[in-house]
């Protein structure tokens, strides 16, 4: 284990920086595309060595998970903002919010895809227009009635449509004539703002299955062009709310229409243990089969965002300080039903990535090998992750004195609410590609080879091979190497070499408009000759100087520099680049393993303090005043 002084990589740290500045603004590359190889980086001898640089070579911050006024529970209290202003806002522009305030990105997003709810798509610009096709039907005309007899009638017609979106489960439309006449300009809206090489549109949508109140949507995202997925529509719970059913469509999409489709699952945390829990939908014991589907269409797990993050949880993970951020943990999704201590390990990404390995082992698939990614989910048609630009999940809770102290779930049960104050600020998927292009996003999509951060834009790289030296996570050929001779992000390490350790170099460099890192750890969790899961942290690389103990953690806090009162921090703790070699101490070539990195930033004020100091009202005490902004990589996996 090893840690590095963050100076000699000062020149590559301003090198990053420039990347990164100007990553939303690149011109589309000469590279060939597909799957890459050793092969691929070979090339006639020439004297630029950048001449046929095959490997992705550029990160791209994108939302994920994002809905505009089409969304019945946006459109329908209060977001008035559309897909056009949801595009030009990730793609730089200011533009007004629902609530009339002007809002703008420090920096654009590289890419979005949004996706609306499939059930009611478009029902509140319907209403709002006073569309023939809404008032021909005998449902929505009833609908239309209540939403403009007064503020009564609009509570009563919402509900009801709650209670059909999340109960009863019968699509009260007689035609899906004009769904299919929103999804078409939809899908047409999204072509329009896509700039291969400038900013990458893509389409999606959300199935929002919710059994007895329990969490088990999904994001679809379809990475064609309208050509394609204006052959389809939207598959919506009222088809089913069974995931293997989606998959069906997922596989049907790709078949009829020659395109690629996957469907990413977010907010296990609000699934009452529903999510990972190794049975299916039905209750049925997984197969094989059933494994090799959901591996297929589900490579990637949405597993932080507004509503609570999910890496890991306090009472499963107890060695780890870090493990109780921004939870939302006391019920499922609906607030109707409270949460039991057995559900938990059935909601977190780290006991998931364990229970596949255990899976995988009896199954021979690992059902649960996903890469991890983050996203908004929010409900303003507006992408804004960062703590002191926060404008909330809905109309009504964008910049307000009082928008901290409202109901986000709301329960009979005080013990099982969740209010606006605990909303997280909100979190980013960044993906390391060739292009920023819908195939090329895709691609890293599929093969994992994307992260999450919660809102910041924290660069950080790591590969993963048998004989990495020291010395090379400091040289300027250290990507190359890393995919010559091992794998990145998402990859996979078998057969290991006799008395050999899995080495790993890991890069990570500080949001350029943010905060300083305090350290980069690996979490390792494997599978131990009784057949039992572990877990275990190492701190590879602290800020300050700080050492790293024999067990391979530094308890030293890195300190604060925040000020409560006014929300102010400063980056005179930490270090703006950290980097290290490590090699796993306790690697056993016969256990099943996986890897991956987390990043901590220094502390900075949370956006409830902001609003504390800017508004000069009390700051709400159910929350901290403070965050540890993070990434978490995609795994590396080990398989003898």
């Amino acid at each position: 284990m090893l840690m590095f002084d963050y100076r000699p990589f000062k020149f590559i740290a301003s090198s990053f920086v420039l990347s990164l500045c100007t990553s939303s603004h690149v011109a589309a590359s000469p590279y060939d595309h597909g799957n890459i190889t050793a092969e691929d980086l070979a090339t006639e001898k020439v004297y630029s060595p950048y001449v046929g640089r095959a490997y992705p070579d550029q990160v791209l911050f994108g939302d994920s998970h994002f809905h505009t006024n089409l969304s019945f529970d946006a459109g329908l209290i209060g977001t008035s903002l559309t897909a056009h202003e949801g595009y030009r806002f990730a793609r730089g522009e200011k533009v007004i919010s629902n609530t009339g305030q002007p809002v703008q990105l420090v920096r654009p997003l590289d890419f979005l895809v949004i996706t609306d709810h499939a059930e009611f798509i478009g029902l509140a610009p319907m209403i709002q227009t006073s569309d023939p096709l809404l008032l021909s039907d005998s449902w929505g005309k009833r609908i239309y009635d209540l939403f403009n007899s007064g503020q009564e009638g609009r509570m009563q017609a919402f509900a009801e449509i709650i209670e059909i979106g999340s109960v009863t489960m019968v699509n009260p439309f007689s035609s899906d004539k004009a769904a299919r006449g929103i999804w078409q300009d939809f899908v047409e809206i999204a072509d329009s703002y896509n700039e291969p090489g400038r900013f990458t549109a893509m389409t999606g949508f959300e199935w929002t299955s919710t059994p007895k109140g329990d969490n088990l949507h999904r994001v679809v995202i379809l990475a064609d062009a309208a050509d394609k997925t204006s052959q389809t529509m939207p598959y919506s719970t009222f088809d089913s709310q069974d995931p293997e059913d989606l998959w069906k469509y997922l596989a049907n999409y790709e078949k009829e229409t020659g395109g690629r489709a996957m469907a990413i699952p977010h907010n296990g945390n609000l699934s009452n243990g529903l999510m990972f829990n190794g049975k299916t939908f039905k209750g049925k014991k997984i197969t094989r089969d059933y494994a090799e589907r959901r591996a297929r269409w589900e490579p990637l797990f949405e597993m932080t965002q507004i509503k609570g993050d999910e890496e890991a949880h306090p009472s499963l993970s107890m060695e780890d300080e870090f493990a109780d951020f921004e939870s939302w943990d006391v019920a499922n999704l609906s607030g109707t039903a409270p949460k039991e201590d057995w559900m938990l390990q059935y909601e977190y990404a780290r006991p998931a990535l364990k229970l596949g390995l255990k899976l995988g082992k009896e199954l021979g698939v690992n059902p649960y090998k996903f890469g991890m990614i983050g996203a908004s989910d929010t409900h303003t048609a507006l992408a804004t992750t960062r703590e002191e630009n926060y404008f909330g999940k809905y109309q009504q809770t964008e910049p307000s004195p009082d928008r901290h102290n409202k109901e986000v779930i709301p329960a009979d049960d005080p013990a099982l609410r969740i209010m606006t104050s605990q909303e997280q600020a909100g979190s980013l998927m960044a993906v390391w590609a060739r292009d920023n292009t819908r195939r090329d996003i895709f691609d890293s999509m599929q093969r994992k080879e994307v992260y999450a951060t919660t809102g910041t834009r924290i660069r950080v790289r790591v590969f993963a091979g048998w004989d990495f030296e020291a010395d090379e996570v400091s040289r300027h050929d250290f990507v190359a190497e890393g995919y010559k001779r091992g794998v990145p992000m998402g990859g996979d390490l078998s057969k290991a070499p006799k008395d050999k350790a899995p080495s790993f170099m890991v890069r990570a460099l500080r949001d350029p408009d943010g905060a300083n890192l305090d350290r980069v750890q690996i979490i390792k969790g494997w599978l131990d000759k009784k057949g039992e899961t572990q877990e275990r942290i190492y701190d590879v690389a602290v800020s300050d100087g700080r050492k790293i103990g024999e067990d391979g953690r530094s308890k030293t806090p890195v300190g604060t520099t925040v000020d409560v009162e006014k929300a102010t921090y400063t980056n005179t703790i930490g270090d703006a680049i950290l980097a290290a070699h490590w090699t796993d101490p306790d690697f056993d070539p016969k256990e099943s393993a996986f890897y991956y990195v987390r990043v901590l930033e220094i502390p900075t004020p949370r956006w409830t303090t902001y609003d504390a100091a800017f508004y000069n009202i009390k700051r709400p005490d159910i929350v901290p005043a403070t965050v540890q902004d993070r990434a978490y990589t995609s795994p590396i996996w080990y398989t003898p």
